[in-house]
């Protein structure tokens, strides 16, 4: 492990995926590492699905997805992984949804998403698979809601979001889905909005304060964080560039309004299309893109109990546009793009005794 700067935080190095790719699918199944289609150094989506043993760090090949495809969503039932949504390789969103046998080694086609769509966020809760949003083919935002109900393998319509959206951050809190932000075309979305699973009702939160493209969520401790992005231009200053930005944006829960940090506790970089998790009572954010001419490797760290950033020890491998997963204390960094599609497999890991 590399180690140095934060004191409870070094990395993990893993062997490289056998195939390069960019916008993956990732899961984590008893002690094993997914990654499942994405787009290769072709630009095209792949059919490509490899497993790390995480204990033997060694990587062996899958049978191939059904339906090659990028931008997929993951989610673990028990022994199989169900694969939803996602880009072909005409650049079409697809209605596909494949679920991977793993004690079987093989592919099993589920019932399909009643509309084609990517950038679907998805939740798993009792069993049951949430999907969220998404782009159509007519590169429309939806607004449906589904939900997934696996022995009778069919999709059931529940009441949509009050904003359309795709690429959305999805959280599980307690009985709501918390979803933020995403696209609509190439505008950033500033809803925040709830789903209560019980009730089967949508609240509207207060929305994000600015308007940020590319920007990193995640949730901790009650609060939700909104960092950096790309801030786009105002509609008075045409002539304005989109630009990066380090803000910090928090949303309490409990009291049901946004704050955004003052200057002194923004990120230390600017930053777009990044990594952000939480470990051990910090907020994680990890590579991207900034003002360089290349992507960025450094790495930060906001603790909650002492609001304060932290640099950490830097990405073995910078890149951006990096698939992402947390297992345990470690936080994974898979694929993206350095040069181009990227193969590294590399995992932020909280210390043990920390």
């Amino acid at each position: 492990m590399a180690t140095g700067g934060g004191r409870a935080f070094a990395w993990q190095v893993f062997p490289p995926m056998p195939t390069c790719r960019v916008y993956g699918t990732v899961a984590h199944q008893d002690g094993h590492l997914l990654v499942l289609g994405g787009c290769g150094r072709a630009g095209l989506p792949l059919d490509t699905a490899e497993t790390l043993d995480m204990a033997s760090h060694t990587w062996l090949a899958l049978a191939p997805l059904p339906t090659a495809r990028a931008g997929a969503a993951a989610v673990v039932l028990g022994k199989q992984v169900l694969v939803v949504g996602g880009v072909d390789e005409a650049q079409s969103p697809v209605a596909a949804v494949e679920a991977f046998l793993a004690d079987e080694g093989r592919w099993e086609r589920r019932a399909t998403l009643p509309q084609a769509a990517m950038g679907v966020a998805t939740v798993e809760r009792d069993g049951m698979v949430y999907a969220l949003g998404g782009m159509g083919p007519d590169t429309a935002p939806q607004a449906q809601v589904r939900v997934y109900e696996p022995r009778r393998d069919c999709w059931l319509s529940l009441p949509s979001m009050p904003t359309p959206c795709y690429g959305a951050s999805t959280f599980l809190h307690g009985n709501k889905i918390y979803i933020l932000g995403g696209r609509q075309g190439k505008l950033p979305v500033t809803a925040f909005e709830a789903f209560d699973l019980e009730a089967c009702t949508w609240t509207r939160h207060p929305s994000l304060p600015s308007r940020r493209a590319f920007a990193g969520c995640a949730m901790a401790e009650g609060s939700v964080f909104s960092l950096g992005g790309l801030q786009q231009p105002g509609p008075h200053n045409f002539y304005s560039r989109p630009h990066f930005v380090n803000t910090v944006e928090m949303f309490d829960l409990e009291h049901g309004s946004w704050t955004k940090l003052p200057r002194s506790l923004r990120m230390r970089d600017k930053r777009a299309d990044f990594v952000v998790g939480s470990l051990g009572g910090h907020i994680l954010a990890i590579g991207g893109l900034g003002n360089q001419p290349c992507p960025l490797g450094s790495v930060e760290s906001f603790s909650l109990a002492q609001r304060r950033w932290e640099a950490l020890p830097a990405m073995p491998t910078a890149r951006c546009s990096c698939s992402s997963l947390q297992a345990g204390p470690r936080l994974f960094v898979i694929g993206g793009v350095a040069q181009g599609p990227s193969q590294a497999v590399e995992a932020l890991c909280l210390r043990d005794g920390v």
